[in-house]
């Protein structure tokens, strides 16, 4: 790839399918979301977006990206993708770099605290759904609501508490297998093997599903995330 080139270049249908799912998510979230693109040295590209609980989500797709960070228009990006040609090649539409807000958490660096059953979660976002619906005003969910921590994972004298703005991300980006399409969840259509993974570091807090990650900045509630 020359320094001309500009797009994205995924490895197949499969992974065309993944950041489409990732997209529409994205959209269903805020209408005008943005997503960012990084590419790692492994031939993996990191899709971002923010979730409107701030929280961030990503998701990794097999492929590579021209600039290696690059942000845009997720509508542009999922009508892209919709026309990626047989070597895979995407145009994202127009860059969207100012459009961005917030810092990435970094690679490397976190703690694995514990794995938590996605039963669990999905019956925390269950609850949460119902409590938000009687609650909530025009403005969304009340903070209150989502700033309560609903999960506590200890390890050794490391204590995190995940608060349910993390839940309602992993739900809303479709992150968990066996996820409907609709508002409702159902915690018994997974297996009790299925989990998801508690990390953390000084700065930010790190949930890991299968289908994707979310990220929470810790300790300082004044920063945005776009």
């Amino acid at each position: 790839m020359t320094v001309t080139e500009r797009g994205i270049w995924l490895h197949g249908t499969a992974h065309r399918k993944d950041l489409s799912a990732f997209t529409e998510r994205a959209l269903r979230l805020d209408p005008a979301a943005v997503v960012r693109l990084r590419e790692r040295p492994s031939g993996t590209i990191v899709a971002w977006a923010a979730t409107g609980f701030d929280v961030l989500a990503s998701r990794v797709i097999g492929g590579r990206v021209g600039p290696a960070d690059l942000c845009v228009g997720a509508d542009a990006l999922l009508s892209g993708l919709t026309r990626m040609d047989d070597q895979g090649y995407v145009n994202p539409g127009f860059g969207m770099d100012s459009a961005w807000r917030g810092a990435l958490p970094p690679d490397v660096g976190f703690i694995h605290l514990d794995d938590v059953p996605a039963r669990v979660v999905l019956d925390l976002a269950t609850q949460g759904l119902s409590l938000a619906k009687e609650h909530s005003s025009a403005h969304g969910p009340p903070a209150s609501l989502l700033d309560q921590e609903v999960v506590a994972v200890n390890a050794g004298r490391d204590s995190v508490g995940i608060p349910m703005r993390c839940v309602f991300a992993l739900t809303a980006m479709g992150f968990l297998p066996d996820m409907p399409a609709a508002d409702d969840v159902a915690p018994t259509s997974l297996g009790a093997e299925e989990m998801v993974r508690v990390r953390a570091m000084p700065a930010w807090l790190r949930i890991d599903a299968r289908f994707g990650t979310v990220y929470q900045r810790r300790g300082d509630p004044a920063v945005v995330l776009g």
